[in-house]
């Protein structure tokens, strides 16, 4: 086993890795495939901007939060 001497070895040591993949490729693709659904997708439809559809300004938008964030329960 060769030692990594510097930086350019670490990531070309990652590249070989990946290069020789078989089964690794194709769960690497689902894994991106999900990530992508995950956060592009549903965000738009489970994470609406609550802030732009109530208030119209930034003052509002920050003392709405500073209240929320400050509220003893």
């Amino acid at each position: 086993m060769q030692k990594i001497k510097n930086i350019s070895d670490f990531f070309s040591m990652y590249v070989e890795g990946f290069k020789q993949m078989t089964v690794g490729k194709t769960l690497w693709t689902i894994i991106i495939i999900k990530l992508f659904i995950m956060f592009a997708i549903l965000r738009v439809f489970l994470f609406p901007n609550f802030l732009n559809s109530k208030f119209d300004t930034a003052e509002q938008k920050a003392e709405y939060v500073a209240e929320q964030l400050t509220i003893n329960d």
